[in-house]
């Protein structure tokens, strides 16, 4: 008996890039001239070029859109259903997550099962709820997950072929669809998971909660920054009317306390180690009669450059009259432009400014403040002091400066630090990184599998960071000494923009070695945690733009989970401090529910939150459109009314 022919199996149709390396493939003849030709370039080659390279720019907006919706879905698990997923979470995490809270066990390498059947109520029920213990999981589930049973079934957003592994989920391609039909795009609707838009999984899970009852929430205090102005450049009180106006409206407020800059280049402006403090003292005697507490912050920074600046704060004179002399203790961009914003590391322990080092001279400034305003330590009203450690007082390179050019989303220069001992070569930087204001594409060192990921790259950015984490360590080292049995808090930048790119390009330029294969905070927290300080983040009420029609790839909530999460999983305290941009209620809401989250089984909350102002509140300018509202919130206090529009 002759043996029936077996049905072959049909191949799949390729996608993405595999279906541009299929049509290039089939473009070309068996010789490997491009096939109607002899070797000469045709009017149908040309053709299949132009649709290949149209091909690739559609593969890049649909991963672009598909990394947007994860992003999205991943930040919501996280904030409004309490899953414990990982900073670089992947399809994997989520899967293991959602059948961990349905009851099952999942081990390390996969393998997924469970010790007892499930209820007999619950084995026809169709759809997934968030957070139930006792919800099967099971395929039937997954095709029509939704975020309450009695929720319709929606429009799927993102569609997987069932041929796919578990393994590539975090890697589907959306194919496209006409936009102009349909706000998203999808594909064949053979073999899918249906699953909720991100926006609506969020905003459903967000109603199950009172809305805007924080009432038994942790107590967050809350600080107002004074503004820049009322202590002049000779160390004098400006405006002591001024500042008792705002202060009386502060404690109005309930505000637990003031942030107060001390400016390095005010109090020692004229001459090396000669210490001004008279207009402080005046200042701090003010506050005090108003019983409220102090922040003080070392600002070693410049301040002001800019054409919205109303104020301008230099280095002290001294050392700018060092800097015309010698140069190199400033920072250098690729064009040999130096920055006065802060001193180079590469004099930390050069004796260059008079005979003393970097971080000498900012031990002397701490521990001359430390011996005048000694009362004020004893008596517990200074209850904090913060470090500058970099431009605008946070621990990142100079590396997108308004004053050299930069304008958002640019992605900024590498700083070089000139004539740092045993690093000539590293210290050079890579040629091929653009400059501030370049798009990663633009430039060899940042593109998709560009030079950030060589050889020469990695140990490029490993220097480049770990000089940073060294200066960061050398200052606290002396600030601790100096602030002996005070609360130490540090500033980290929220270098959003570029983050949804592979390579992190504004993130590295700043020092943080931080590309999709690589945690960069992790290394940075672990020299914080060494001197316990708590860490300083700032918060973004609304999203900074939109994940339709992003640009600079930005993603502020990702970067803020991956910041957060890391600096809690090593125990360290966290603080929040808002944008100047004006936030309306619902940006409000955001910023309360991200300092203490009401559903998080940790309880992790901000130890403070920082109200940055613009401009004098006497001035009648408030961001926050109800800043009493706001601190009650952040008080956990019995709230009844609502923010005005």
């Amino acid at each position: 008996m002759e043996s029936q022919p077996q049905p072959q199996p049909q191949p799949r149709r390729p996608r993405g890039f595999a279906a541009t390396a299929a049509a290039a493939a089939a473009s070309v003849s068996p010789t490997g001239t491009p096939s109607g030709s002899a070797g000469a370039p045709t009017a149908s080659s040309g053709k299949g070029k132009r649709e290949r390279e149209k091909e690739k720019e559609r593969t890049k907006l649909r991963e672009r859109h598909r990394r947007a919706i994860t992003s999205r879905m991943l930040a919501g698990l996280r904030q409004y259903g309490n899953f414990p997923l990982p900073a670089r979470a992947d399809m994997n995490d989520v899967l293991a997550a959602l059948a961990r809270e349905a009851g099952w066990t999942v081990e390390p390498d996969g393998t997924t099962y469970r010790h007892s059947p499930p209820p007999k109520h619950q084995q026809h029920l169709g759809a997934f709820p968030v957070r139930s213990g006792e919800s099967p999981l099971t395929a039937t589930s997954l095709k029509n997950c939704s975020v309450k049973a009695t929720l319709d079934c929606q429009q799927p957003v993102v569609r997987i072929d069932d041929s796919l592994s578990p393994a590539s989920l975090d890697s589907v391609v959306i194919a496209e669809r006409d936009t102009r039909s349909e706000k998203y795009p999808s594909t064949s609707p053979i073999n899918s998971v249906e699953c909720l838009e991100a926006d609506q999984l969020i905003q459903d899970v967000h109603s199950t909660e009172h809305d805007n009852d924080f009432t038994g929430t942790q107590y967050v205090p809350v600080y107002v920054k004074l503004s820049t102005g009322f202590i002049n450049n000779f160390c004098q009180l400006a405006d002591p009317d001024g500042v008792r106006q705002e202060l009386s409206h502060m404690n109005s407020l309930n505000v637990d306390g003031v942030i107060v800059d001390c400016w390095w280049g005010i109090v020692e402006c004229w001459n090396p180690q000669k210490y001004v403090w008279s207009g402080y003292r005046e200042l701090f005697n003010y506050i005090r009669e108003f019983k409220m507490k102090i922040q003080v912050v070392m600002a070693f920074h410049e301040y002001g450059r800019t054409d919205s600046a109303d104020v301008l704060i230099s280095l002290p004179n001294w050392i700018l009259e060092i800097g015309k002399e010698n140069q190199d203790i400033f920072f250098t961009d690729r064009e040999g432009r130096r920055t006065t914003e802060f001193l180079s590391w590469g004099i930390n322990k050069e004796r260059v400014l008079n005979g003393r080092t970097g971080v000498e001279v900012y031990f002397d400034f701490m521990r001359s403040f430390r011996t005048e305003f000694d009362d004020l330590f004893a008596e517990g009203l200074i209850s904090a002091v913060e470090i500058g450690l970099g431009p605008s007082g946070e621990l990142r390179y100079p590396s997108f400066s308004e004053r050299m050019g930069w304008r958002y989303p640019g992605i900024g220069e590498f700083q070089r630090a000139a004539k740092l001992r045993g690093h000539s070569f590293w210290a050079r930087g890579p040629d091929n990184a653009g400059h501030y204001n370049s798009r990663p594409h633009e430039t060899g060192f940042f593109c998709e599998r560009g030079d950030y990921d060589s050889y020469y790259g990695r140990f490029f950015l490993h220097w480049y960071a770990q000089a940073l984490m060294d200066h960061a360590d050398n200052v606290l080292s002396l600030a601790n000494l100096a602030f002996e049995e005070t609360k130490i808090i540090v500033k980290i930048p929220a270098v959003y923009w570029w983050y949804k790119t592979s390579s992190h390009a504004a993130e590295l330029t700043a020092g943080y070695y931080n590309p999709t294969n690589q945690d960069g905070y992790s290394p940075v927290f672990e020299v914080l945690k060494k001197h316990s300080v708590t860490v300083k983040f700032v918060c973004y009420g609304l999203q900074i733009c939109s994940y339709e029609n992003d640009e600079a790839f930005a993603d502020p909530e990702g970067l803020s989970w991956q910041v957060l999460n890391s600096v809690w999983d090593r125990g360290l305290k966290v603080a929040g401090e808002n944008t100047l941009s004006c936030y309306d209620k619902e940006g409000c809401l955001r910023i309360i529910e991200t300092a203490k989250p009401r559903n998080d089984p940790d309880r992790r909350h901000f130890s403070f939150f920082v109200y940055q102002q613009p401009s004098p509140l006497v001035q009648g300018v408030i961001c926050l459109p109800d800043l009493d509202y706001f601190i009650k919130c952040m008080h956990a206090g019995d709230i009844t009314g609502d923010l005005v529009p």
